[in-house]
């Protein structure tokens, strides 16, 4: 199915939560505008005639504590009013999801309904158009901050904490995020894609997760696995029904279903896998994987032709 790419336009939400977080911009964007144009007439005014028949005092306590407290105040109670709904217990019906900020990536997992065993991707998070999703959202060495901008506000990610945040896609598409709290030298190159789709496409598409890598079908695509196995690979990374345990990279067990790499960094295809794998720390500087451009070239294109047949 394809789905629109619908960008990071704050002001074009495309859910609850961020409908109303455009709403409460556009509320004080135009309360600025009309205490500005106020501001301007007055002084306007003051200009024209140095001399008026209210005295200075009253203008004092009337613009500078009474009009701030009355806008205030307004602005305070309308803001908690339309604060989407942030509590500590997911509402009925929503769907759980956990995320991890990682130096410079996302570890997202979900729970297979069918086994109820834990399903783990990274740097792109899937969610049922219309569904309520539940976020629970932790860090495992610095802060990162989660921001989606046209699903939702963004929350911070502590170490030793979790957080939470509710999104909600009211259509399909696919809506960049990004780590909002400077996090080091990647912090730039640290974005994640939320992927919205009808709730059969995301079942399918859990279910598919769910499952271990399939066996290599062509001789190239072997090799590719036998390059995986000698450059040890596996020691960073799990692939499901080759090599599990490996905590400290991306769970690659369905990495070639995923829309890009290195967290956004590049489109998800053979040509930039393979840029990829031999230019990592020239491509995304600070990244903890080392680059892989001494390898023979048929060895890197097997390998990465493996790795993009993992879907």
């Amino acid at each position: 199915m394809s789905l629109p790419n619908a960008g990071t336009l704050v002001l074009s939400p495309a859910g609850p939560a961020a409908a109303a977080i455009a709403e409460v911009s556009w509320v004080l964007m135009l309360c600025a505008a009309a205490l500005f144009t106020g501001t301007m007439v007055l002084l306007g005014m003051a200009l024209r005639r140095r001399a008026g028949r209210i005295r200075p005092m009253w203008w004092l306590a009337g613009g500078g504590l009474v009009l701030p407290a009355v806008v205030l105040t307004a602005l305070f109670v309308y803001g908690m009013e339309r604060a989407p709904p942030w509590g500590q217990a997911p509402p009925p019906g929503a769907m759980v999801v956990s995320i991890t900020g990682r130096m410079w990536w996302w570890e997202i997992r979900y729970r297979d309904p069918a086994t109820g065993a834990d399903v783990v991707t990274a740097n792109e998070l899937r969610l049922p158009v219309g569904r309520p999703v539940y976020l629970g959202l932790s860090s495992r060495e610095v802060i990162h901050s989660l921001w989606i901008p046209e699903l939702g506000g963004k929350m911070d990610m502590v170490p030793g904490r979790t957080n939470h945040l509710l999104l909600q896609a009211s259509r399909p598409g696919v809506f960049r995020g990004q780590c909002a709290e400077f996090c080091g030298e990647a912090h730039a190159r640290m974005a994640l894609h939320a992927v919205a789709q009808p709730q059969a496409d995301f079942d399918a598409w859990l279910a598919a997760q769910a499952k271990p890598a399939m066996s290599p079908a062509t001789e190239r695509l072997q090799a590719g696995l036998q390059v995986f196995q000698a450059q040890k690979c596996a020691a960073c990374h799990t692939v499901r029904g080759v090599a599990e345990g490996a905590r400290l990279g991306p769970d690659l067990t369905h990495v070639g279903s995923r829309l890009h790499l290195a967290a956004g960094t590049l489109p998800n295809d053979a040509a930039s896998m393979a840029r990829w794998l031999a230019h990592v720390q020239a491509m995304k500087p600070g990244a903890r994987m080392p680059a892989y451009e001494r390898l023979p070239t048929t060895e890197l294109d097997a390998l990465a032709a493996w790795l993009g047949s993992l879907r």
